[in-house]
């Protein structure tokens, strides 16, 4: 006799059927693989217990008509879904040096330093045509008042809990900040002068309250600022600061006193320029919706020579992440190449990503 697939199974299921109850008995083979063929499990399981016969819990029969039998108890309610906490607001401080741990993002990231933007006009009332050092004689350079800017800045996290504290990161920066007489072609359109700053910074998170500001970091740093021009151009200083940051509701404002690292008489490009850059600075920013307006101030502190900076800038919306940029500039300092020299101006242009 030949025995197929579908015979050995029906012998099987019926001698597996012979110790089951009548209703698995009476249940066809067909029963048995409908419900091996259920790819769902708890399907399929209950069309197992279907067709075995087990018993499925009794249906509540319903209330009749006028009778007092109370309704069956009502299931608990379900549990009302937890509603998420609203994110935390991060100030611009916190976004900028990643103070609070929402703002945390690790190490080895690029993120903006100071103010990276694109001025394709920029008008100067007294451009420096001869900045040349006292023991040299050159011609006037020929400049225009119109040029164009640009400045790119950066930094990157090296490493989060410096010394294992988690209150202290080290950072390094870099800025680099051209001036490009782009539409002076009689002198073939040259950029008149860059700037370089790699700079290295330790930053102690803080949280005091000094006269209603709120005290939110301690800002270690070493700065090399240069313009890579040789010769009687060469201009360049280093130099060791503290800043420290407050802040209170939109507005931050940042103290940096800082300390030239002395050079030999023999090396120094500059050695008058604390007599003009003054020994520190005093940054405001106010950010009211995505508007943003800073104030930079520098003083020498002296008289009756005294001398200094200041600074205004103003980001507003254009379209999506793009912002319009207006500086003005009034003082000694726009350039390293301009230290001693007095400046005015105002550029229009856009904001390519806010710093500080």
């Amino acid at each position: 006799m030949a025995f197929n697939q579908h015979s050995f199974a029906r012998i099987l299921l019926l001698c597996l059927g012979a110790g089951l109850p009548d209703p698995a008995q009476a249940a066809s083979i067909a029963e048995w693989e409908g419900c091996s063929s259920i790819p769902a499990d708890a399907d399929r399981l209950a069309c197992y217990d279907r067709v075995s016969g087990r018993s499925q819990p009794e249906a509540q029969p319903a209330p009749q008509a006028g009778s007092r039998t109370a309704p069956p108890p009502a299931s608990p309610p379900a549990a009302a879904q937890a509603v998420p906490p609203e994110p935390k607001l991060l100030s611009a401080l916190s976004r900028h040096w990643e103070l609070d741990d929402e703002a945390k993002q690790g190490a080895f990231l690029f993120r903006p330093h100071h103010a990276n933007y694109f001025l394709p006009v920029k008008y100067s009332r007294a451009p420096n045509n001869t900045p040349f050092k006292a023991t040299f004689t050159q011609p006037d350079l020929g400049l225009d008042s119109v040029e164009t800017e640009l400045q790119l800045s950066f930094k990157i996290k090296a490493m989060e809990g410096v010394f294992g504290h988690d209150n202290v990161d080290w950072w390094f920066g870099y800025t680099a900040t051209s001036f490009w007489q782009a539409y002076n072609h009689s002198i073939s359109s040259p950029f008149r002068e860059t700037n370089y700053e790699p700079e290295t910074m330790l930053v102690f998170r803080t949280n005091v309250e000094i006269a209603g500001f709120r005290g939110r970091f301690i800002n270690l740093g070493l700065s090399h600022q240069s313009n890579g021009r040789g010769e009687n151009l060469s201009r360049s200083w280093n130099r060791v600061y503290a800043q420290f940051g407050f802040e209170r509701g939109n507005l931050a404002v940042l103290i940096r006193p800082w300390y030239r690292v002395p050079e030999s008489a023999s090396t120094d490009d500059n050695p008058d320029i604390q007599d003009y850059m003054g020994h520190g600075d005093l940054l405001a920013v106010y950010s009211k919706g995505r508007n943003a307006y800073s104030l930079l101030l520098r003083n020498n502190f002296k008289s009756p020579d005294n001398r200094g900076a200041l600074k205004l800038n103003w980001s507003f919306p254009l379209v999506g992440r793009l912002k319009g940029y207006v500086q003005y500039f009034n003082g000694y300092g726009e350039s390293l190449i301009d230290y001693n020299h007095r400046q005015q101006s105002i550029g229009l242009g856009v904001s390519l990503a806010e710093g500080m």
